[in-house]
């Protein structure tokens, strides 16, 4: 059974991003759940260009770049080995780079697959094509299992019957989360996720697959969550990160710090998923990625603002380490100041 087999819709690898018939499709999340609509590429460089738009979030541009690679090799069919090699090489670097802040996980996929064709036995270019395709299977299937192992560890943290606030869109997280809550019978959790200003992730996807799991959710808006977390006695705060630096630091979607912040005072505890990132010593390397603010005063594509206001977009806030309650991971949950014991 494939891993991703019991999961909502929109967690389906070939409703993610999936190479078939010299393309790859990825379905749309800034428009699902309204409409149910795939961005077909027929380039690597369009692939990069899906991620740099927005079209899918979270987990979804990894994704993205394992079938863009995979797609770089189909552009190639006509090419040399040395030459292939060269172009595989090219497209890894510049899909890497898509987004900055998520460079550094997005490089070790691309270049995992250039490693793997260097190490590879292969006489012709479809050859190639085949073990790249069967890469970027793989690598989604192992970034799920270790996301289930991250979900079910932070399933286990929600009491009995208890209220979780999400923040944004966990991907993969969320699925694995309800999964196991149905295996140990919590099936009275319920959820509340703020909308995610400005493209909404939270109300349209994190609820979207909370709703098509089968369990309770509900939205509100990004202001209410000071009040809601008292009122319908949250139990839970959590958040995936984009980025976890060695020093505790959580890079995660604008707003997360405001929900740190918010559990914070209210005593609620605030878990983050993910994994620690060597690369990233302290929160000074990491450089957060300012967007259009044009998508600040607009709504679902309706300019709400007025000629000439102009915006602010960081993509990111960064959370200290002193409103982490702790770090879920694969291995186990861990402190925000001794996350050097997750390598050990």
């Amino acid at each position: 059974m494939r891993i991703d087999q019991n999961l909502a819709f929109m967690l389906q690898f070939e409703n993610v991003a999936w190479f078939e018939d010299g393309q790859v499709k990825i379905l749309d999340r800034r428009i699902y759940p309204r409409e149910i609509s795939y961005v077909v590429c027929q380039s690597y460089e369009e692939v990069i260009k899906a991620i740099q738009d927005m079209v899918t979030q979270s987990g979804g541009p990894y994704s993205a770049a394992g079938m863009g690679m995979v797609l770089a090799c189909f552009e190639a069919q006509d090419l040399s080995k040395e030459e292939m090699i060269s172009w595989m090489e090219t497209a890894a670097e510049k899909i890497a780079n898509a987004r900055p802040t998520t460079s550094t996980r997005m490089k070790k996929i691309v270049d995992d697959a250039v490693a793997i064709m260097k190490e590879s036995v292969w006489s012709t270019n479809e050859e190639l094509l085949e073990i790249m395709q069967q890469y970027a299977i793989d690598e989604a299937t192992a970034r799920y299992s270790s996301v289930k192992e991250v979900g079910s560890r932070l399933a286990d943290l929600i009491p009995k019957d208890g209220v979780v606030m999400t923040q944004c869109f966990a991907d993969a997280v969320i699925g694995f989360i309800i999964e196991r809550l149905k295996e140990t019978g919590n099936t009275g959790v319920s959820f509340i996720t703020p909308e995610t200003r400005p493209f909404l992730q939270g109300a349209r996807l994190t609820a979207s697959v909370i709703q098509d799991m089968g369990f309770e959710v509900h939205v509100i808006t990004d202001n209410m969550p000071a009040y809601i977390m008292k009122e319908k006695k949250v139990d839970v705060v959590t958040s995936a990160a984009d980025m976890i630096t060695m020093d505790g630091y959580v890079v995660n979607k604008v707003g997360t710090m405001s929900l740190a912040l918010l559990a914070n005072y209210y005593g609620i505890p605030y878990y983050c998923t993910g994994t620690p990132n060597l690369k990233h010593e302290t929160i000074e390397t990491v450089k957060i990625e300012e967007r259009d603010p044009s998508e600040v005063m607009e709504l679902l594509g309706t300019k709400v603002t007025m000629e000439g206001v102009k915006a602010y977009y960081p993509a990111f806030d960064i959370t200290p380490p002193s409103l982490v309650s702790g770090v879920v991971t694969n291995k186990g949950v861990y402190s925000a100041f001794d996350l050097k014991s997750y390598f050990n």
